[in-house]
């Protein structure tokens, strides 16, 4: 076979509606729009959430609450999830990213002290709880900002 003998499957394809071509082609005048009305014009189509006049679902359900425009988006992670790194391993965002333990866009990244920890480890600009701090240094390693 040759780069030239590919064609799509028999029925896979089908032509275009040539409109606007006359009136013997069954489609010239208005060329399959009707007579008049919105969709009948150029650019002319209903807007999203329109439902013909109906008062739309956006306007009948009550508002409720409201969005904090600060609110932070922080992975959370647990001190037991550092051991896969080796001891005296620097833990940065990068270096949680690279280790596939957060994944997408994140604001920040916050350890808490769920397991234990054997290893030292240096934990830099990241958000560290309490209990995960005193674990960190308690097996020697350090939290720096």
């Amino acid at each position: 076979m040759q780069l030239h003998e590919l064609a799509p499957a028999s029925g896979s394809r089908k032509n275009p509606k040539r409109v606007g071509r006359g009136p013997g082609s069954g489609m010239g005048k208005t060329s399959t729009r009707g007579h008049k009305g919105l969709k009948a014009r150029a650019g002319g189509n209903v807007r999203p959430g329109f439902e013909g006049g109906q008062m739309p679902i956006y306007r009948r359900l009550p508002k409720r609450g409201f969005t904090n425009i600060f609110k932070t988006n922080n992975a959370v992670l647990n001190v037991q999830d550092l051991d896969r790194f080796d001891d005296g391993a620097t833990i940065d965002m990068d270096t949680l990213y690279q280790a596939k333990l957060v994944k997408g866009r994140v604001d920040g990244i916050k350890i808490l002290g769920a397991g234990d920890v054997n290893k030292k480890f240096v934990v830099k600009n990241l958000l560290v709880s309490k209990t995960a701090r005193e674990k960190i240094e308690a097996a020697g390693g350090s939290v720096e900002q």
